[in-house]
């Protein structure tokens, strides 16, 4: 099941957040992740926030900033490859026309998920708080 973040989700949701950032980013450094710890816990209440919950246990979320920006997509390390990404992708491309978001370019996974799921790269970059490589893709309804 699909539905909105609540309150009480949030420190379920940051536990996914760090370890599949860890898990799927380890050309950066751990420290990295842990220090960012309490921002996320405090902007990520602010997003629209999406969590996968299989019988009380949340397995992924997606945050969904400024329309259509998606700024995260994780999900539990255990659980990944199951489909849980793919279906919370599918519950925002019904709600949006159009979908951006940055993927790190190292994180071969991420990036062959999004082309898979009918993103295309429209720039790369680097991200200035890492310096490594990322992606801005996109996809859009046809």
């Amino acid at each position: 099941m699909i539905r909105s973040m609540e309150a009480p989700d949030l420190d379920w949701v940051m536990d996914i957040w760090l370890e599949a950032n860890r898990q799927g980013h380890p050309f950066i450094p751990d420290s990295y992740w842990v220090n960012h710890v309490p921002l996320v816990r405090e902007l990520l209440p602010q997003a629209e926030v999406w969590v996968e919950e299989t019988e009380g246990a949340i397995g992924g979320f997606i945050g969904i900033v400024e329309g259509g920006f998606v700024a995260g997509l994780f999900v539990a390390v255990d659980r990944q490859s199951s489909g849980i990404g793919k279906g919370l992708l599918e519950h925002c491309k019904a709600r949006y026309p159009r979908l951006s978001l940055h993927v790190y370019a190292d994180n071969d996974k991420a990036v062959r998920f999004y082309r898979n799921n009918g993103f295309t790269q429209s720039e790369e970059m680097v991200n200035e708080d890492t310096g490594h490589r990322e992606y801005v893709m996109n996809w859009s309804r046809a």
